[in-house]
């Protein structure tokens, strides 16, 4: 099955992520790198996207996190496994600042991110998060 263009940004967007957390890497080395290992073909399109996203998670980090602990109440943020989390910031973000996506494909990319790069239980803990989210970001 051949990934949509904005299903190969937000994967980039989640590894450079990745890299932002565990290394330090700067956001530009960050993205560079996915996209030099793993994606060197991309289009400027997906390239844009990656950054858009990625950029956005890394700025709002700390108010998404908030939105995550609140909603993940059962578990301590520092709990959690890295790349739920990591799908959550950038799911969050995308919810939060990319209205022209509905909520209901931001959710499913998420999932299928989680079903790519997660362990088993993580389709359903972001989904369970995620679903709160959107629905308290609705009421807001």
């Amino acid at each position: 099955m051949t990934k949509t263009p904005r299903r190969q940004a937000r994967e980039a967007a989640l590894q450079a992520l990745y890299f932002w957390e565990v290394g330090g890497t700067a956001p530009d080395e960050a993205l560079d790198g996915v996209f030099a290992e793993h994606l060197p073909d991309a289009t400027e399109t997906v390239r844009a996207f990656a950054e858009v996203l990625m950029r956005g998670a890394v700025a709002c980090h700390q108010e998404i996190d908030v939105l995550i602990a609140r909603q993940a109440s059962h578990w301590r943020l520092e709990r959690l496994a890295l790349t739920d989390k990591l799908i959550l910031r950038l799911a969050v973000w995308e919810l939060q600042h990319q209205p022209e996506t509905p909520p209901a494909v931001i959710v499913n990319e998420a999932i299928e991110l989680a079903r790519t790069f997660g362990a088993d239980e993580s389709v359903k803990f972001v989904n369970g998060v995620l679903d709160g989210i959107r629905r308290s970001l609705q009421v807001e």
